[in-house]
């Protein structure tokens, strides 16, 4: 490490789309993120992979996703190498690299670059974080969590939030008091090391919540409509010149319908679920804010290189009215706005996991189309920032020249001036694939040195070569030799408004033979449209899931992920406690999910109590007659019916009560199992926090019924609320 190395700050923002920043159009709020664009640089044609996951592995290794073991999230494992749910240890990360040079490395907030079987107390830890170059880590392990109520590791062990919501506990809020705080430990004690901090918000990927005042700030602000607000956010695009004059807006997306054929209560509806939004990113914008200032009181500033960057396009996942709580997307439930306004005031709180409707995610990705998810512009082009004080030509100014997430993990080593080590803990290292973009910041009007980037995700597929992009988007389960590849001169077509597929047929035909050789060098093939049905699958030579698919849980315990966890939805299963009390014990037995959907098992003034809260809605069951004190074995028993459900109770193998389950979900939260106590939000309103049972709980046993969790019918489910698109 040479003398004089700068520190280097990554913050990656969540689901952010190219428009929805202040600086890129947005009249969303954002001045600290303004303030860093304005000394530093903004790029208009910056690229990442359509998801989380493949993007941060790319982000991290400076590799294409899929050489680097992420062709889609980290909860499943194909056992094929170009998806094994963590980076490949053939490929080092900026941690390792800059850590084995003499840095500090703290990673704070999302990971979603670990095995979800491996994310337990029970490990293997060697994909987590401080297993991965990072000193330190603070934040979360999957995909999503909680902002009220979050899903906490602190470095190699899991945690409860230091406050609760009632005391005004925000995770965005948390995630910049832990890296301030990583930040004063090292340099207090060596103030002659640098320090790597990677910060990845939660936000703004659902669920979009926020402080009760940031969501009152934004009352009103989009009632003018989708097709208005995109219309401004376009114009003011143009003005400050992310969007090249003469670029065209793409046309709505299927499933978008004009603002002004909306209901009322549809239009309330999708409003509230904005305000949201705007209220979970501009309160994120404020806490950037804090930890740049923070460094500018050390003295950091001026030689820190902070980079900030979304990792795919605004989210698709609301649906065409939006959501109350996003995990009805993964059942197949389309709630309806007449629906969902019963609880208006819900939204953005403790108690809504909310995102919002194509409409807004469309506006979010001006000037483009489609989503994330897809390899269309709306899923890949996003924001990127870049601010070094004194390395800068011309501070405030934008940089148009192509570049990809892969190309930042180069970028940092040239700054910082490391070289990534050809071996690293025995394993063989595989080159970096990535281009500098270093040169940019001198260079405004230098050609790029990128010349081709190739894009895939779930069979969508995607190749840039000098301008050019060919692009299709794939529907599942059919052929991939019957994609559509449409054609695309971005180098003048912006927005990918006008197909020449058909006038340039062997321009397309020159892009599409390179989009193969392309995936066959970086490890793409076999192409694999699954991706929800693989939540239910298990490749792993390890696994938490036996084949008798019998789980007994003995207390105490730390709080188990979802993806670790017995399966319960989508299939029947058993649920025995044993459990020795006296007459005034009670409390939680087991829990799994949150005050959005879930199921709780509990003792309540001496009977045992069922409350399975599917999406808010609470089926209660509760024995007819008090537990016997000493030793009880109480049983639970559930029998799917199609898309309902029966449950039996039993005390001591005596029936004690039943009820039936108009609703049986098939996939009920984020959020795993608890046992002894209720982690995060209680998912039964018949108590207030965590109610540890009192008695001594023994064990928990869970025999799940024969075969594997309806994915099938999950999969069909989803299907049919993509249709709509």
């Amino acid at each position: 490490m040479p003398e004089g190395s700068p520190n280097v700050v990554v913050i990656v923002l969540d689901d952010t789309g190219f428009a929805q920043l202040g600086c890129y159009g947005s009249s969303i709020s954002t001045p600290n993120i303004d303030r860093l664009a304005a000394g530093g640089l903004r790029y208009s044609n910056f690229h990442v992979t359509p998801l989380c996951s493949p993007t941060r592995a790319a982000l991290l290794t400076g590799l294409n996703h899929h050489t680097a073991g992420m062709r889609a999230v980290a909860n499943f494992n194909t056992g094929f190498p170009n998806m094994r749910g963590h980076i490949t240890n053939h490929a080092v990360t900026m941690g390792e690299v800059l850590r084995q040079d003499g840095y500090a490395t703290f990673a704070v907030g999302k990971w979603h670059l670990c095995p979800a079987i491996d994310s337990s107390a029970a490990g293997p830890y060697d994909q987590w974080p401080c297993q991965r170059g990072f000193d330190r880590f603070y934040g979360f392990l999957e995909g999503e969590t909680d902002q009220f109520h979050p899903d906490l590791v602190y470095d190699n062990h899991r945690i409860s939030p230091p406050a609760t919501a009632e005391e005004g506990y925000h995770l965005s809020e948390d995630l910049v008091d832990r890296s301030i705080e990583f930040v004063h430990d090292s340099v207090s004690v060596r103030p002659d090391r640098p320090f790597f901090l990677y910060l990845a918000f939660g936000a703004t990927h659902a669920p979009h919540q926020a402080p009760a005042v940031y969501l009152e700030k934004y009352r009103g602000a989009f009632d003018a409509g989708w097709d208005a607000i995109r219309d401004d956010w376009f114009a003011r695009q143009k003005e400050l010149g992310v969007v090249p004059e003469g670029t065209d807006l793409a046309p709505r997306n299927p499933g978008v319908e004009p603002w002004d054929s909306l209901s009322t209560v549809q239009q309330r509806l999708a409003c509230r679920l904005q305000e949201a939004f705007a209220a979970f990113l501009d309160h994120t914008d404020a806490q950037i804010g804090r930890l740049v200032e923070d460094l500018d009181t050390l003295g950091l500033l001026d030689n820190t290189l902070i980079m900030l960057v979304s990792d795919n396009g605004a989210s698709q996942e609301g649906g065409p009215f939006g959501v109350l709580h996003e995990m009805k997307f993964f059942n197949g439930i389309l709630e309806t706005p007449e629906e969902a306004i019963e609880r208006l005031d819900e939204i953005g709180g403790p108690n809504s996991h909310s995102n919002y409707p194509w409409g807004w995610a469309q506006a979010g990705n001006t000037p483009f189309k489609w989503y994330k998810q897809n390899t269309h512009e709306g899923g890949v082009h996003v924001p990127f920032i870049v601010q070094w004080p004194g390395h800068i030509a011309d501070p405030g100014g934008i940089r148009h020249q192509f570049h990809h997430v892969n190309d930042i993990a180069p970028a940092v080593y040239e700054a910082v001036g490391v070289t990534p080590p050809s071996s690293y803990r025995g394993y063989d290292q595989i080159p970096i694939s990535g281009t500098s973009l270093l040169y940019t910041m001198s260079a405004p009007d230098e050609p790029t040195r990128k010349h081709v980037q190739y894009f895939e995700m779930g069979g969508h597929r995607g190749i840039w070569i000098d301008g050019w992009k060919a692009v299709t988007r794939h529907t599942q389960n059919v052929p991939y030799d019957e994609d559509t590849w449409e054609l695309y001169n971005v180098s003048t077509d912006f927005s990918e408004c006008h197909d020449l597929a058909g006038a340039e047929p062997g321009k397309l035909q020159e892009l599409v033979d390179r989009w193969w050789s392309e995936a066959k060098t970086h490890g793409v093939l076999p192409l694999d449209d699954r991706l929800v049905e693989l939540f239910a699958a298990r490749y792993a030579d390890h696994t938490p899931h036996a084949p008798s698919r019998r789980y007994v849980y003995k207390p105490p315990m730390a709080a188990l992920p979802a993806q670790v966890g017995a399966t319960l939805g989508g299939r029947g299963w058993s649920m025995t406690a044993r459990m020795t009390r006296d007459g005034s014990d009670g409390g939680v037995l087991f829990a799994t999910g949150t005050a959005n959907a879930g199921l709780s098992l509990f003792v309540e003034d001496g009977r045992l109590v069922l409350d399975y809260n599917a999406f808010g809605h609470h089926t209660l069951l509760e024995s007819d007659t008090e537990l016997p004190t000493g030793s009880v074995t109480a049983e639970v028993r559930f029998a799917r019916a199609g898309g309902e459900g029966d449950f039996e109770m039993y005390v001591d193998r005596r029936p004690v009560g039943s009820a039936h389950v108009p609703l049986a979900m098939r996939f009920m939260s984020s959020i795993g199992h608890s046992i002894g106590f209720d982690n995060g939000s209680p998912v039964s309103s018949r108590y207030t926090g965590a109610n540890p049972f009192t008695g001594e709980l023994h064990e928990i046993e869970i025999v799940l019924a024969g075969g594997k969790p309806d994915a099938a019918d999950a999969v069909a489910a989803q299907a049919a609320a993509m249709a709509q698109q």
